[in-house]
């Protein structure tokens, strides 16, 4: 049960405890102890919204900055990883295979202000080797939903 409702929940966080129930077959009690439980087990992190930043009139910036790290030494990545996700910039980091060790996912108001970052605080750290920002210009799909859909016209065009 606890991995159909994991899927469930990852597709639609706003589901409730009754609705969760009918759809797995089960007792709400069932649900929400699954659910205490896998949030202390700390297989659940959060709950999210996802927002088209696009359809607001907020300023958002969003880049993917790959970065490359001198690992230390009895820690390799983690003390590195954890001092970049402490700045509240910082959405996400990952460490990743290939010419990069890091990739970290940050949010800000413009491009200065997140080139900024990049050059006053990512680029700062001893460990860090370089750096290669990528700025994210539309987001077509995120976290397996498809932003701004446009409605097609189905209809068959008819000429004379």
């Amino acid at each position: 049960m606890k991995e159909e409702l994991l899927a469930l929940i990852e597709k639609n966080s706003r589901l409730d405890i009754k609705e969760l129930a009918v759809l797995l077959g089960t007792s709400e009690i069932e649900v929400a102890n699954a659910l205490a439980s896998l949030e202390a087990e700390g297989v659940i992190c959060g709950y999210h919204t996802l927002i088209n930043w696009e359809k607001t009139s907020i300023d958002k910036v969003t880049a993917l900055i790959e970065v490359r790290i001198a690992p230390q030494r009895g820690r390799g990545f983690d003390s590195v990883a954890e001092r970049i996700y402490n700045y509240p910039e910082v959405q996400s980091v990952y460490l990743i295979s290939g010419g990069y060790d890091v990739m970290v996912i940050l949010e800000g108001q413009s491009l200065r202000e997140v080139a900024n970052f990049v050059s006053d605080k990512l680029s700062t750290l001893d460990a860090v080797l370089s750096t290669a920002t990528h700025f994210i210009l539309k987001k077509y799909k995120d976290y397996g939903t498809v932003l701004g859909k446009k409605n097609d016209d189905e209809r068959e065009m008819i000429t004379p």
